[in-house]
């Protein structure tokens, strides 16, 4: 038996009572909102199959909202005790599942294997542009040397602001959080500690002030003193240029959301990680403290993706530069 669904270009067939879903050439936008919505009406039956399984054999492209939809068709499944069996996973594919860990959390297996055994498929080097903003070399030329006059700045004050920040409260210099970034690759970023130590522990007691999958707080009492004036004048993210050096993120891009706020995203909004995170970026020039609903952050990194270009990226620099000479510019 054949379902066609020509309006979302998906096509499920039935193997012995199990669902096989066709998935088209290109998993991303509104190929991967379809997939999601139908297979999780999949499994709203009363009747559940005890496996579903994903053909990718024309499957040659998957961005961030590709990525989106597996893992929220993964999560509903693993609630109906349903198994999700990716099968005929070219590589193309596999080197962005491989890239973000998803090849460890998903069942894999090749069409001839007995289910629902799993297999790493041949990996490939070549990844995915999902922007064009990722593999522009004079992109990453412009965050290697601002990264590199970055650290040298870091350097001349890191001794002042380490001074500054034990003497003001016990604990660390550094705090590192994991955040995810291009196709949900975590990574740790650093910062100067602007908490007390026990900041993560104690969050749970704190007010979100915000809207949406982000936490804000004005006057959120884990600050310390010094931290409030390092956030203030951003020298709290100056650690940041080390990411920037590695390649985990650029001097301008999309805010990096924490993996808890990604595991509440739909769909659509997983979209914003089709770049790499920035130090700057829409969200900073537009009044990041006083942005405080997430769908105004996902507005905020859907512009930045739309309106990218070199000479953008320079724009949204010369304006962060005068913002931090602002008073009320920087973060609470």
């Amino acid at each position: 038996m054949t379902i066609q669904i020509p309006e979302e270009k998906l096509m499920m067939t039935f193997l012995e009572e199990i669902p096989v879903i066709q998935l088209p050439t290109r998993l991303t936008g509104l190929e991967a909102v379809a997939f999601k919505t139908h297979c999780q009406q999949l499994m709203q039956r009363q009747s559940l199959p005890r496996y579903i399984i994903l053909d990718f054999r024309k499957t040659t492209f998957i961005d961030s909202s590709g990525l989106g939809a597996l893992v929220n068709n993964h999560k509903a499944a693993r609630q109906k005790e349903v198994d999700l069996i990716l099968q005929n996973v070219n590589p193309t594919v596999m080197a962005v599942l491989s890239m973000t860990g998803l090849d460890q959390v998903l069942k894999i297996q090749s069409q001839s294997q007995p289910l629902p055994s799993h297999i790493n498929p041949p990996e490939e080097k070549k990844l995915p542009e999902t922007h064009p903003s990722v593999r522009s070399p004079v992109k990453r030329l412009i965050d290697i040397l601002g990264a590199i006059v970055g650290l040298a700045i870091t350097s001349v004050l890191f001794i002042p602001i380490v001074i500054a920040i034990k003497r003001d409260s016990p604990g660390p210099i550094f705090f590192g959080q994991k955040r995810c970034g291009w196709l949900c690759r975590e990574f740790t970023i650093w910062k100067f500690r602007s908490m007390c130590s026990e900041a993560e522990a104690l969050k749970h007691t704190v007010k979100n002030e915000a809207e949406g999958a982000i936490f804000k707080n004005r006057n959120d009492p884990r600050v310390t003193k010094v931290g409030r004036f390092l956030r203030r004048t951003s020298l709290d993210e100056l650690p940041q240029f080390w990411n920037v050096l590695k390649g985990e993120m650029s001097l301008v891009g999309t805010r990096p959301p924490t993996p808890n706020e990604v595991a509440t995203y739909d769909v659509p909004e997983w979209q914003r990680l089709d770049v790499k995170p920035g130090m700057t970026g829409e969200w900073q020039v537009n009044g990041r403290s006083q942005v405080s609903n997430f769908q105004d952050v996902i507005e905020l990194d859907l512009r930045y993706q739309r309106n990218w270009s070199l000479m953008y990226d320079l724009k949204l620099i010369f304006k962060t530069v005068m913002i931090l000479f602002n008073k009320n510019s920087g973060a609470y």
